[in-house]
């Protein structure tokens, strides 16, 4: 499958993110869910890991794993910040070996307490770069809506994506974001810097308010005061707060669509329902 030829189809390009169980032995029940997200018809789903690239190995091997069994077209998350040259030659050796041929390509997190990083790939369009060089696979980059936390100004994060378009990313993924107005401003800026490439916007269908404020915090996303006064309201009765996750997120969609948004990337946390009903909504337009 060419992701580059499905966004020129002109219709809504939908996919999944998962992150791989942190137990081995859970792999399979995890690989067994994923039919239900077969059943919603992704045209692509992508898998992520731990923190500083710690089990880049075991997801690689996952991400082969889960494309064999379920035929779900499989994009695997790769970052090059702890590694050499050598080590990720070797990564993008075994992807080709076992049929994966997509790559979302991050730079990672600093470990904390290593000055001596970064290294090879101090920014995620040197690991883009050499992946191009390599060949064959198509690739993702990252797009952040409401600035990366590290950038110095918006301005700068946009001259830093482009420079990723520059490498050969293929396709942008955004960070998720809860107001529409944060990705339409980024996608006219990205524009107005010379980027064409396709730029599909993340969004999470919320579960639990005390989560959402921790990843929040993490990843630097805001989220809106209505929002947050309207779950906290709520926040002790779990299935209100799903159901209004889902409200939100339906909404949040179909707006980013029918404002020329080129699809939706879902932060699936795991889990199906939310995503299913989501989708369910947005696409026999109930919302």
């Amino acid at each position: 499958m060419d992701i580059r030829e499905i966004f020129s189809q002109g219709r809504p390009v939908i996919s999944f993110e998962f992150f791989l169980p942190k137990a081995p032995e859970n792999l399979p029940e995890f690989i067994d869910n994923l039919e239900e997200f077969k059943a919603l018809h992704p045209d692509f789903i992508t898998l992520t890991y731990g923190a500083g690239g710690s089990e880049q190995g075991r997801t690689i091997e996952a991400a082969g794993l889960i494309k064999s069994k379920t035929g779900l077209e499989t994009v695997c998350h790769l970052t090059g910040i702890t590694h050499t040259q050598e080590e990720i030659e070797e990564r993008l050796k075994r992807l080709k070996d076992i049929g994966i041929g997509k790559i979302v390509a991050l730079r990672g997190d600093i470990p904390k307490g290593n000055p001596s990083l970064p290294g090879r790939f101090p920014h995620a369009s040197d690991l883009i770069e050499m992946i191009r060089e390599m060949g064959g696979f198509q690739i993702a980059a990252a797009g952040y809506p409401e600035t990366h936390p590290e950038a110095k100004s918006p301005e700068s994060d946009i001259f830093y994506l482009s420079e990723k378009v520059r490498a050969g990313a293929d396709w942008i993924i955004t960070q998720i974001f809860f107001d529409n107005k944060d990705y339409f401003d980024f996608a006219k800026r990205a524009k107005a810097a010379g980027i064409s490439r396709p730029i599909i916007p993340g969004i999470m269908p919320v579960t639990n308010f005390a989560q959402l404020k921790r990843f929040s915090s993490l990843c630097g996303t805001k989220i809106p005061e209505i929002m947050a006064q309207e779950l906290k309201k709520i926040e002790n009765e779990p299935e209100a707060v799903v159901q209004y996750g889902i409200q939100w997120a339906s909404r949040q969609a179909r707006g980013l669509l029918e404002g020329g948004a080129p699809g939706i990337h879902f932060f699936t946390l795991n889990r199906s329902h939310s995503t299913a009903e989501v989708l369910r909504q947005i696409r026999q337009k109930t919302v």
